[in-house]
């Protein structure tokens, strides 16, 4: 069968416009991945989050008014401790409320976070009553709520550290 064209055709013959095409469907498939990853999960007011620390310290969300990185991980996630260090340099310019999911209980978390060298204290949801609440169904999961309470990112998987502290930048200043 002989078409009068070919897909090749179709295609821009100057290479940046070629490159400006892959980059553009590369983006495309990506959102709409984090789109589809993200699906179900809270949008609007944050769902209630408190509790002690593996500190002793509490958290509540939206307890202070200012943009919040709620970051649900789990102790035996590998991408959970490849990302464990962008979480922590977030927390050093921003609020982090850390959850450790089905983890074991606070002895265990704490254990874990000293053996890696972190120095951020993190709610404990061995019983999955927070990740339920907030319906996360794998780690990590990352919110970033704003001052007012509002759910204004939701980020699954890996993210970087300009990722996050750029989302929560936009929800600190920009109301929703």
């Amino acid at each position: 069968m002989n078409l009068p064209f070919s897909l090749r055709n179709l295609l821009p013959r100057k290479p940046w416009k070629r490159w400006l095409l892959e980059a553009t469907l590369l983006v495309a498939v990506i959102a709409g991945i984090q789109l589809y990853q993200a699906r179900g999960l809270p949008e609007g007011a944050a769902p209630p989050l408190a509790g002690v620390r593996t500190d002793g310290s509490t958290a509540r969300v939206g307890a202070d008014g200012t943009a919040t990185l709620v970051a649900f991980w789990a102790t035996w996630c590998p991408v959970c401790s490849v990302e464990e260090g962008n979480i922590v340099s977030v927390a050093q310019d921003h609020r982090v409320i850390s959850v450790a999911m089905q983890s074991g209980d606070a002895t265990a978390v704490t254990k874990h976070l000293k053996q890696r060298g972190i120095a951020l204290p993190a709610l404990v949801d061995d019983d999955g009553r927070m990740s339920d609440n907030w319906h996360v169904r794998g780690v990590p999961t990352h919110f970033v709520v704003d001052g007012a309470g509002i759910v204004r990112f939701r980020v699954v998987g890996y993210a970087t550290t300009w990722g996050l502290k750029a989302r929560l930048w936009w929800a600190e200043n920009f109301p929703a």
